[in-house]
């Protein structure tokens, strides 16, 4: 098995426009929208122990990012690392959610936050990874 060349500055940009993302996505953007439908009281939210979520939050975008680095491969093009991003979130993250919101009976509200967030991110992510190919 041939190894994919990594571009780990391209990787750490696209982790980073994630986490970024979604620091604008769920504060000033959807902020109240996504904590009324997670059910979470603002006071709730001030007791996150924010150094822990933001870290552990910032290593999964890391690994996201550098497995879409994987999928989509160092020879790719542009339009095909963005498609793939795209469908990483609109066709595999926003359906798995699906089925995990639709067990736990979540509102529709909430599913749709999350997942418009999941597809905007690995669709910047695979665009990050596509211009700063291998």
């Amino acid at each position: 098995m041939d190894t994919v060349p990594i571009n780990w500055l391209a990787v750490l940009a696209a982790a980073a426009s994630s986490f970024l993302i979604g620091g604008v996505w769920y504060g000033p953007v959807l902020g109240k929208v996504w904590m009324r439908a997670a059910g979470i009281a603002p006071a709730k939210a001030a007791e996150a122990r924010l150094g822990l979520v933001f870290g552990v939050s910032f290593a999964l975008q890391l690994i996201a990012a550098v497995v879409l680095a994987l999928f989509i491969g160092s020879e790719a093009t542009f339009s095909f690392a963005v498609l793939a991003g795209a469908s990483v979130g609109l066709f595999w993250v926003a359906p798995a959610l699906g089925v995990i919101y639709l067990f736990e009976q979540r509102p529709l509200s909430h599913w749709a936050v999350n997942s418009a967030y999941q597809v905007i991110a690995f669709t910047v992510m695979g665009a990050i990874l596509g211009a700063w190919r291998g």
